[in-house]
């Protein structure tokens, strides 16, 4: 069985100096690294990614063969090579030149082809294409790379926000799409919901995202954040805050645990947030919350209002 190779193996059949990496960024689905080359001439093995080379600094001549077949063009800054996950391919050039690979992972791509098309997606490939001229595709990729190079607050969500663009960006002009046959009917059906419920008070004490219960859900984020709120009433991050919530107003009325350790088995960043978002529920401080609920079947307090601002979050 042919071995499948990830972007940070890539080096061992590629070799190159490294100009810039995203790999200790933390981004989800979508990575970058930069490339110094001298001429080469190298078998690939399938990669776990699909891959966008966009060509930098230096023009030169390319061939490459992908599933039996060798396309040859010249590359040249500015041009972009796409290759597909699961393929294996060799490529040989001649000159030096600077390039900037972007990785998109199939999560993503699955994802955003669901949400796109509100169809259960089988298989998604990326079509062969060796030399493409696309201004928006250059764009996308240099503002992934300049993220990379040099990054910046919200840096993760910045270049995963990029990362839609750009798999929206091939799904809609690069790639072919295999659908299952029978559609997603079922949407945020009753066991899903549940599924995701489950998932969410299990985990509250930990850092939760929508893109994880989406995946949970096994649907796409917007479809999953859409559905959602029409199910519940309200986004899945004000529904965690108000579980969040419930959670601590239970364990400050039951029991005598401190407010620094309620705050951390609640999923709170530390006890001062809790003490905000506590306040801003019922107008208490946790102390007061704790003193009115003693001894009370009522506990002397509402519950948490499900509306509450996602401000905070």
């Amino acid at each position: 069985m042919t071995k499948i190779i990830t972007p940070e193996e890539l080096p061992t059949w590629v070799p190159g100096d490294i100009l810039a990496a995203s790999d200790e960024l933390g981004w989800q689905g979508v990575g970058q690294r930069t490339y110094r080359y001298t001429g080469l001439d190298v078998p690939i093995p399938p990669l776990d990614h699909f891959m966008l080379v966009r060509y930098g600094v230096g023009d030169t001549k390319m061939d490459r063969r992908v599933d039996g077949r060798w396309t040859r063009s010249v590359c040249e800054v500015g041009d972009v090579s796409l290759l597909t996950m699961h393929e294996p391919s060799h490529w040989h050039w001649t000159e030096n030149i600077d390039v900037s690979h972007v990785y998109l992972n199939m999560g993503l791509m699955r994802r955003v082809a669901e949400d796109m098309t509100d169809k259960a997606i089988a298989d998604i490939s990326l079509h062969d294409a060796l030399r493409v001229r696309d201004a928006l595709l250059l764009n996308i990729i240099d503002s992934i790379t300049a993220e990379s190079t040099a990054p910046g607050i919200g840096g993760s969500m910045y270049a995963e926000a990029l990362g839609v663009q750009l798999a929206v960006h091939l799904l809609r002009n690069y790639a072919t799409v295999h659908y299952r046959e029978i559609e997603k009917s079922q949407g945020l059906s009753g066991v899903r919901l549940q599924l995701v419920k489950d998932y969410i008070e299990a985990h509250l004490h930990e850092a939760l995202s929508v893109e994880t219960l989406a995946d949970v859900a096994q649907m796409g984020i917007w479809t999953f954040t859409r559905q959602f709120r029409e199910v519940i009433g309200m986004p899945p991050y004000a529904y965690i805050i108000e579980r969040r919530v419930r959670k601590a107003k239970r364990l400050l009325v039951t029991t005598d645990r401190s407010i620094k350790q309620i705050a951390a088995a609640c999923g709170f960043s530390d006890q001062s947030h809790l003490n905000r978002v506590i306040r801003s529920y019922f107008n208490l401080t946790p102390v007061q919350v704790r003193v009115a609920g003693q001894g009370s079947t009522t506990l002397g307090i509402g519950e948490p209002d499900a509306d509450q601002p996602p401000t905070q979050l």
